[in-house]
């Protein structure tokens, strides 16, 4: 287990969105979150999603955290993922950033972060027995019009046993 975790706005939305944010909390403990970020996925615009991230708030093991004024500038990614990058680096020991869009995970892994996904938190969820199946929170993330990209996905159902190299093509 990464001694620190920190979220973007993508994977909380996304695991909002099929009541999975609690996960987060079973695999890892602490998760923080940059104010920007905080700004991003509490809007208004995602009623249930929002309710339940602010429940892992107020329960305080999701922990909005101050941004961090010092670290790279990134001005080709958005404010949240600029925020949650340089949080991560601010941060002494291992850690892991939870960011799903492609530029934001590239910048991070370039400067020595390690990165996870979505995907990657549902098949964490699925090997450690908190989920029944990954392939049902694909099918009701896609229905909601959140995207990951098929060629994750079926990364992801390998590793959790959920299709073979046979059945994948």
């Amino acid at each position: 287990m990464a001694a620190i975790v920190i979220s973007d706005a993508s994977p909380l939305i996304g695991l909002a969105q099929v009541n999975g944010i609690g996960w987060l909390r079973e695999l890892f403990g602490t998760v923080l979150l940059p104010a920007t970020v905080a700004d991003e996925v509490l809007t208004g615009k995602f009623t249930d999603q929002e309710a339940r991230i602010t429940a892992a708030i107020k329960a305080g093991w999701l922990e909005v955290t101050a941004d961090q004024q010092q670290g790279p500038e990134l001005p080709d990614l958005d404010e949240g993922e600029a925020a949650s990058i340089r949080l991560a680096l601010s941060r002494p020991g291992p850690g892991l950033l939870l960011i799903d869009e492609r530029a934001g995970r590239a910048v991070a892994q370039e400067l020595g972060l390690k990165v996870a996904g979505t995907a990657a938190v549902i098949g964490m969820a699925r090997l450690r027995g908190l989920i029944p199946s990954a392939r049902a929170v694909f099918g009701e993330l896609h229905r909601s019009d959140f995207r990951i990209a098929p060629a994750v996905i079926t990364t992801v159902l390998k590793r959790c046993g959920e299709i073979d190299d046979d059945s994948a093509s």
